[in-house]
C-alpha cells in the first residue's frame, strides 16, 4: 500500500515538464524517491523554490508558528486580558472614581501634614472669642472655647481617616485569613468559625461599643480600633468563606493539587489571588462605615476622648449649641460627610469595576 501523500514540500517537480511525455506525473513508487532540483533543502535561512513549506491545516497561516504567534514583522499576536487590567480600565474612565479617589488622597495627605494648609494650634483657645462668626483669618468661626474651628476641622481629619484605614486593615485581614481557611479546609474547622462568627453577628455594634468601650480610660485611636476589628471581622470572614468556596472548585486548583501542590503553595498562589476581589469591594465599603461608627462613638462620650482632636468631639461639643453657633456644628459633620460619602463612592465604583456580572 503506498505511503500517504507529504503536503509538507512542493510536488511540482515531481510533475513531468511540457513536451517529456505528455505531462503525465512520474510514479514515485516505480522510480523511487525523488531529490527536488536544486539538492537538499538548504541549512538555516527560510525554505524557497522546490522546498517551499505549504500551509498546513493545524500549521495556520504561513509565517506563523502554532498557535498563531508570529515568526517576524507585523503586529504581536493579541495577548488575553486579566480581571485586575479590565477593572483598572474601567475605573479610570469612571468620574465617580476619579473624584472619590482625589478627595480621599487630599484627605490622607492633611491627616498626614496637617500644617500644609493650617498653621493655627488646634489647642489654643481665646474665651473672647467663644462662639464668634467667621472672622478674617478664621473662616469656620470660634467653638466654645474660643478656638479655631477651621484648624480643628483640619486636624480632626488625622483620628478619623487613621481610625478607619487601621480598624479595616485589621478587620480584612483576620476575616480573610479565618474565612479562607474555613472555606478551604472545610469540616469541623469551618462549623467551629462559622458559629464564632454568629455569636459577634448578634452583638449589637452600638450597644458592644458602650459596653466595651466604657472600662476603658485611654482616649487614644488604638482601643477604637481594636473594638472595631473585634466586631467587624465577621462580615468579611463570611465573605471570604464564599468566594475561597468558589474557586477551590476551578480546574486551575484541583490542577495543582494533582501535581503534587501543598495547601499553603495553594492557597497563596493560585486561590488567595482569584479570590480577594470580594473582599477588597467589601472592605472598602466598610472604611467609611468605620469612620462614622468611630464619629459616633465619640459622640456619645465612649470612643475618642479630649485632648485628642475629633469630628466626633467637635460635633457633640457643638450639638447643644447649634442654634447660638450653628457653624459649630456644621463644618466638622460636613467633613464627616464628605469622607464617608468619598469612601462610599470609592468602594460602589470598585464593586461595578471588579463584578464580572455587570460587563
Amino acid at each position: 500500500m503506498p505511503e500517504p501523500f507529504d503536503t509538507r514540500y512542493d510536488m511540482t517537480e515531481a510533475i513531468a515538464p511540457p513536451g517529456s511525455g505528455g505531462g503525465r506525473p512520474v510514479d514515485p513508487s516505480a522510480s523511487g524517491p525523488r531529490t527536488p532540483k536544486g539538492g537538499p533543502p538548504p541549512k538555516g535561512g527560510p525554505r524557497s523554490g522546490p522546498w517551499r513549506r505549504l500551509p498546513l491545516p493545524w500549521r495556520g497561516e504561513p509565517g506563523r508558528r502554532s498557535g498563531g504567534a508570529r515568526r517576524s514583522g507585523g503586529p504581536a499576536a493579541p495577548t488575553g486580558r486579566g480581571l485586575w487590567t479590565d477593572a483598572w480600565d474601567d475605573l479610570r474612565r469612571n468620574p465617580i472614581f476619579v473624584a472619590s479617589a482625589l478627595i480621599i488622597l487630599f484627605l490622607v495627605v492633611i491627616a498626614i501634614w496637617p500644617q500644609l494648609i493650617a498653621s493655627g494650634n488646634p489647642y489654643h483657645g481665646d474665651l473672647a472669642r467663644a462662639q464668634d462668626g467667621p472672622a478674617p483669618g478664621h473662616p469656620f468661626g470660634y467653638d466654645l472655647q474660643g478656638r479655631d474651628v477651621y484648624t480643628r476641622t483640619v486636624y480632626g481629619a488625622r483620628a478619623s481617616i487613621t481610625v478607619g484605614i487601621c480598624a479595616t486593615l485589621g478587620a480584612a485581614l483576620l476575616g480573610s485569613v479565618l474565612g479562607g481557611l474555613a472555606g478551604y479546609f472545610g469540616g469541623w474547622w469551618d462549623a467551629l468559625l462559622s458559629r464564632i462568627a454568629d455569636v459577634f453577628f448578634g452583638i449589637p455594634i452600638l450597644l458592644g461599643g458602650l459596653v466595651f468601650l466604657s472600662v476603658v480610660t485611654s482616649g487614644s485611636v488604638w482601643p477604637v480600633v481594636g473594638f472595631i476589628v473585634l466586631l467587624g471581622w465577621p462580615q468579611i470572614s463570611r465573605i471570604a468563606r464564599g468566594s475561597v468556596v468558589t474557586v477551590k472548585e476551578h480546574d486551575y486548583v484541583q490542577a495543582a493539587r494533582v501535581l503534587g501542590a501543598g495547601s499553603g503553595r495553594t492557597l497563596l498562589r493560585h486561590i488567595a489571588p482569584n479570590a480577594v476581589a470580594p473582599v477588597i469591594v467589601v472592605a472598602t465599603i466598610a472604611l467609611g462605615t468605620y469612620i462614622s461608627l468611630e464619629a459616633t462613638l465619640s459622640f456619645l462620650g465612649v470612643g475618642l476622648k479630649p485632648p485628642t482632636v475629633s469630628w466626633g468631639i467637635d460635633i457633640s461639643s457643638a450639638a447643644t449649641q447649634i442654634r447660638n453657633a450653628p457653624h459649630m456644628l456644621l463644618w466638622p459633620a460636613g467633613a464627616l460627610s464628605i469622607t464617608v460619602l468619598a469612601f462610599i463612592m470609592l468602594g460602589d465604583a470598585v464593586r461595578d469595576a471588579l463584578d464580572p456580572k455587570l460587563r
